[in-house]
């Protein structure tokens, strides 16, 4: 009966268009990270390099949110994600045809930005279309798209093989010009927002102390989530001597399991409250990546890194559910902000634990700050929750 109305109270078609560009379009950002492996071995580079290889494009669609999604809201999250889908086929072609040094790649990644900026189309498309007691599970559903990651993850390693990095670039824009054609025929505009969306109004936003604080637990969640998918098919070769294929397919593991989870996140925290989901995600999290810092047996970190992407998933459909009910009538506003706040918690991952690894000779001291990263999210979640709770939570309309 819940699903039977859940369908009724909003728009299928926008929904799906919203989880297919948010699919192909997180595909398409973390190519980077599925090719690094071989990327790094045509061109030669250090541990610090591939971390910056795959940042890269995560610190760019930190920007492009924000600009996308003020775009996004002036002239409709379905004009404005046609565009930015067909601006992200360029980079697609450079790393196609071009593309043979590492500043040439560096440029590659500062254009995937745009298709990693798809947060700022596909999260608003969905959300305008239900009413706050379904806020969880449609941004939960729109962003199970990080299964992108995966695909990406499973096949272009494979595919590499056969046709080198190079070539992937090309054969990937296969699925992005099908998408771009589906989600041009499926979205329709949702309802105008009640406050346009403005640099301005940006600019207010960051003037309220629960912005921080929600870009700050996601940073933590979708940051950890993304980074990790971007950076193991680069840290399972160096560090366990798998091929670039196996090592990608671990990987792959890890970012299926934060991605199906995601809407499973929302729907939770529609249910039980975000922040008691987040307090288990953090709490979870902290120690198996402790633990992982130690580099244990390739059986147990095979076990253990999907373990930890999946709760960062459960995270991130949790924190969107607080997004939606805190700030309904600006989703479109925060959106940005927590969705770059993200972007730019995945750029400082990789780059961590490739600078470290080439100062100490270890992954494990960067996978040692992470896990203190979110034990002290774990802290401040849990005092966050009493806050909220006694504040604006406690005339939500869903559980805080």
């Amino acid at each position: 009966m819940r699903m039977r109305e859940f369908r009724r109270a909003g728009h299928t078609p926008s929904l799906v268009a919203a989880l297919l560009h948010f699919d192909v379009s997180f595909a398409v950002w973390v190519i980077l990270g599925a090719l690094g492996a071989y990327i790094a071995e045509d061109l030669g580079l250090s541990a610090a390099e591939k971390g910056v290889l795959v940042a890269v494009p995560l610190l760019s669609a930190a920007v492009f949110r924000v600009t996308l999604g003020v775009l996004a809201d002036r002239f409709g999250p379905r004009r404005i994600g046609t565009i930015s889908m067909a601006v992200a086929l360029l980079p697609l072609l450079w790393g196609w045809l071009g593309a043979t040094s590492m500043n040439e790649l560096l440029g590659v990644g500062v254009l995937l930005g745009v298709a990693g900026a798809s947060f700022a189309i596909s999260l608003p498309l969905a959300s305008r279309w239900y009413p706050p007691q379904y806020q969880g599970l449609a941004m939960g559903i729109a962003g199970a798209g990080n299964s992108g990651t995966v695909a990406c993850a499973l096949l272009a390693p494979r595919l590499a093989e056969h046709v080198g990095w190079h070539g992937v670039m090309g054969l990937a824009l296969i699925p992005a010009v099908l998408v771009l054609i589906a989600f041009r025929l499926l979205a329709k505009e949702p309802p105008a927002p009640a406050q346009r969306l403005t640099l301005n109004a940006f600019a207010n936003q960051l003037g309220e102390s629960d912005t921080w604080k929600l870009c700050a637990l996601y940073a933590v969640t979708f940051g950890g989530f993304v980074g990790l998918s971007s950076f193991l098919p680069i840290f399972f070769h160096d560090e366990y001597g798998l091929s670039k294929v196996d090592a990608a397919s671990l990987a792959a593991i890890g970012g299926a399991a934060g991605s199906f989870v995601r809407p499973f996140g929302g729907h939770l925290a529609d249910r039980l409250g975000g922040t008691r989901v987040l307090t288990v995600v953090y709490g979870v999290a902290a120690p198996l990546l402790l633990a992982l810092s130690s580099m244990p047996s390739l059986l147990l970190a095979g076990i253990g890194f999907p373990i930890v992407m999946a709760f960062l998933g459960l995270g991130n459909g949790a924190t969107f559910q607080l997004v939606g009910l805190r700030f309904g009538a600006r989703i479109g506003v925060v959106t940005g902000l927590v969705g770059a706040a993200g972007g730019l918690g995945g750029f400082m991952l990789p780059i961590a634990l490739g600078s470290l690894h080439d100062s100490s000779g270890s992954y494990g001291t960067g996978l040692s700050v992470v896990a203190g990263v979110v034990f002290v999210a774990f802290v401040g979640v849990a005092v966050l929750r009493a806050a909220w709770r006694r504040g604006w939570g406690a005339t939500a309309e869903a559980p805080v």
